[in-house]
């Protein structure tokens, strides 16, 4: 698929950061681009850029911003990621498939864990190393009250890098 979009959920500004952090410092640099974020759809096709870009404001706009805690420390076989709790992403995001319906690829028919992806593509000592020494600093964010995700995040990947297309901020008082 040439150019396809993917969905992100942006993240707070505390949590981004921290993650960018340990994204600097732990992810590959040659395959770094972007920042720390929670992907809930790896690729709609280009043809749907218009319904995506109608749909998501819209939905955006009905919904509070749903709720989200950090859980742990997710091993992703060759890399390492934070793993989130987030029920309400998660029930938003299924709106967002039941729209879609017909137009995902099989990636994207199975619910996601939400994570943000510190390392990836490493050896799996490399990694399994980063997990051992991850649960320190991760600590206190274990036991903070839920953040919320500020807002739904559009991108079309470009062969590594992505393109920002749209950013719908949450809005609406409808709680899922």
């Amino acid at each position: 698929m040439a150019d396809p979009f993917i969905l992100t959920a942006a993240l707070p500004a505390d949590l981004a950061g921290f993650a960018e952090g340990l994204r600097r410092a732990h992810f590959p640099p040659e395959r770094n681009f972007l920042h720390a974020h929670v992907t809930l759809f790896h690729a709609f096709a280009p043809s749907l850029l218009d319904e995506l870009c109608d749909f998501l404001p819209r939905l955006a706009g009905e919904y509070a911003p749903p709720q989200g805690r950090v859980k742990g420390i997710m091993d992703l076989g060759k890399g390492t990621a934070i793993a989130l709790d987030a029920p309400q992403l998660l029930e938003l995001r299924a709106l967002v498939a039941e729209h879609f319906h017909g137009s995902l690829t099989a990636q994207d028919l199975h619910e996601p864990r939400p994570h943000i992806t510190i390392q990836n593509k490493v050896g799996k000592e490399e990694a399994s190393a980063l997990q051992a020494s991850l649960a320190a600093s991760l600590a206190p964010w274990l036991d903070r009250p839920p953040f919320v995700f500020p807002a739904l995040e559009l991108w079309r990947y470009r062969g590594g890098p992505w393109e920002a297309v749209k950013t719908c901020a949450f809005r609406g008082r409808a709680r899922l």
